[in-house]
């Protein structure tokens, strides 16, 4: 028989770790009210219930629209590590909007999430780095963090992070470097760089090859790779297991050889022989690299010696299913058999 007793617990729905959001327009506000309370609990709850919300972009729209990058910048700041962990995560969500991208410059976001690169807590730097890496793949974007002098502080936290937070920060750079590669030059990067190529991971070696590529742009990038021993570790990763190390060695590789000094370094490394079975290569990235890779250093005298004899392996390769290859294919042609 039923009783007419009330439970005291709470309905099956309802999540006591977050704030119930209030009805229509008013949940949001309600919300940010929340986030500036002096009680501890109200604002993590606050915090649970719109790291849901912020997944929806329009949700993001309204939240940046009536002033929460302001209170959660403040927030970056609180003592307690479960307020700066979802706070972070929240800035990581933002990040995947255009919205929230644009209002990190307008509100000049990056600063005040970059005094987490020191964080004792793994996961906020986790989240801040995730935030950045998001915001670094729009060019508008990497030249904020440029500008923010973030570069030099990345740089310098490769060298002591854990390995997720090492990808993350690549991922970054890679982005930063397209946009302005003589700050991180200056900041010692290649060097840095350079002791990752030979990292056990295999995501680092490959994101630490691509992040090279922005640093080979500039000629003076160009010359600290080749005085710093690098392009002999580069020649090395062409025999990697992975596909990818392959293709972003190969292709930091054609951006350094293209000094002279560059180009003998290469040879002296023995990267012809390495080379030419990658125009073979699965992926096509790989085939495409080493191909612009033996066409530069078929300028020389001796590299074109070397590739004279493979005149119908590169043949072969102007049937390659690739255009890009093919056209590679046609010009290590060219080059090969160029005579005065």
């Amino acid at each position: 028989m039923a009783h007419a007793i009330i439970s005291t617990n709470l309905p099956p729905n309802i999540d006591p770790t977050k704030a119930p959001i209030a009805f229509g327009e008013r949940a949001l506000p309600k919300l940010n009210e929340e986030l500036q309370s002096e009680d501890l609990l109200t604002r993590q709850r606050a915090l649970m219930a719109l790291c849901d919300l912020v997944h929806d972009p329009e949700f993001a729209y309204q939240a940046i629209s009536i002033g929460f990058l302001e209170s959660l910048k403040t927030l970056l700041c609180d003592e307690d590590r479960i307020i700066r962990q979802k706070t972070t995560e929240i800035f990581y969500l933002l990040a995947n909007h255009n919205v929230g991208r644009d209002g990190f410059l307008r509100s000049d976001v990056i600063l005040p999430l970059s005094q987490l690169l020191d964080d004792p807590v793994d996961l906020c730097r986790v989240n801040m780095h995730k935030a950045f890496a998001m915001l670094s793949e729009f060019p508008y974007g990497a030249l904020g963090l440029v500008q923010a002098g973030l570069v030099p502080m990345l740089v310098k936290k490769l060298e002591t992070e854990v390995v997720e937070v090492q990808e993350l920060i690549l991922d970054t750079l890679h982005f930063c470097l397209n946009v302005e590669a003589c700050e991180a030059i200056r900041a010692g990067a290649v060097s840095t760089l350079k002791a990752k190529l030979t990292h056990p991971s295999v995501a680092i070696r490959s994101k630490a090859a691509y992040a090279l590529m922005g640093i080979c742009v500039p000629l003076v990038g160009k010359q600290l790779v080749c005085d710093e021993g690098v392009i002999p570790i580069l020649v090395d990763l062409l025999g990697d297991a992975d596909a990818e190390v392959r293709a972003n060695a190969a292709g930091a590789l054609m951006y350094a050889i293209i000094t002279t000094p560059g180009k003998f370094a290469a040879l002296h490394s023995c990267a012809i022989p390495l080379l030419l079975p990658l125009v073979k290569d699965k992926l096509s990235k790989v085939r495409l690299n080493a191909l612009k890779c033996l066409t530069i250093l078929s300028e020389t005298s001796g590299g074109r010696k070397s590739l004279l004899s493979q005149v119908e392996v590169l043949r072969e390769l102007l049937e390659d299913p690739n255009e890009a290859v093919q056209k590679a294919a046609a010009a290590a042609l060219a080059v090969v058999q160029w005579k005065p």
